[in-house]
């Protein structure tokens, strides 16, 4: 049937930073289950080749390459045994993120700022200068970004990794529109609070857990593999029409008209 493939990853060589843990793991499981070769990425090589020998257990196609995203030499590394091991980059997908400060953005250190700015979005646009080209010349290529809810509401303590994420769909947007005319397809995906260790605070703690999925529609929060569903769909043909757009995916979070 001509819909068969539709979701299908085959001959596809996908790039997906912070990929050892939470979401980035569970979409690089997802996407070697349909077919797509994977290069898993984070800053420590042992756990990177624990899920890259996992996807080889199953019969899928992984190589582990340790990288620390806000090294610029590091990333270019990245690309670059990337591109010697598998020969392209059809499908990057931006996920390693950090969020070292918790409060107001009077009290902000400039250490933070310069941290998480410098995470969450400078790695992403070097990553983007990197890989865009040759996809670009390929006349196909999938960029996939994850960004948060976090960047579509105000907050009163997570204001700078809000911040950082509302620019992260600004980059999918802008990207999106310099390449699209040679057929590289960039978006972003948006989460609420997802079970993952990044968010291990606010979910294991019943009270704040309580507090938080009273507002959502589906008075719950995520799983790793509803986001990796999302970037399946965005790196598939099933996405091919699909460029410039945040994907939310936050279970009802930010419509709930609940307060």
């Amino acid at each position: 049937m001509k819909y068969d493939d539709l979701f299908r990853l085959d001959g596809k060589v996908a790039l997906i930073t912070g990929s050892s843990k939470g979401i980035g793991r569970a979409t690089a499981e997802a996407m070697a289950a349909q077919g797509a070769k994977v290069v898993i990425s984070s800053r420590k090589l042992d756990k990177c080749e624990e899920v890259a020998q996992g996807i080889r257990d199953e019969g899928g196609d992984a190589v582990a390459i340790a990288c620390n995203i806000s090294q610029k030499d590091q990333l270019q590394d990245l690309v670059d045994r990337s591109n010697a091991h598998y020969g392209r980059i059809d499908i990057l997908v931006c996920n390693a993120a950090v969020n070292p400060y918790f409060g107001t953005l009077q009290d902000l250190p400039d250490e933070a700022y310069e941290k998480t700015t410098g995470a969450n979005l400078r790695s992403n646009i070097w990553l983007c200068q990197m890989v865009i080209p040759q996809m670009a010349e390929r006349r196909d290529g999938a960029v996939i970004i994850v960004s948060s809810i976090g960047g579509l509401k105000g907050t009163r303590y997570l204001g700078i990794y809000g911040i950082t994420k509302a620019a992260d769909s600004a980059l999918a947007r802008n990207l999106s529109v310099e390449w699209g005319d040679r057929n590289v397809r960039v978006n972003a995906i948006a989460p609420a609070i997802v079970r993952t260790d990044m968010a291990r605070a606010l979910w294991e703690n019943e009270e704040i857990y309580n507090a938080a999925v009273k507002h959502y529609a589906l008075r719950r929060i995520g799983h790793v593999e509803e986001i990796a569903g999302a970037a399946v769909f965005l790196a598939s043909k099933a996405g091919n029409f699909t460029t410039g757009h945040t994907l939310v995916v936050d279970g009802g979070a930010t419509i709930s008209g609940e307060f």
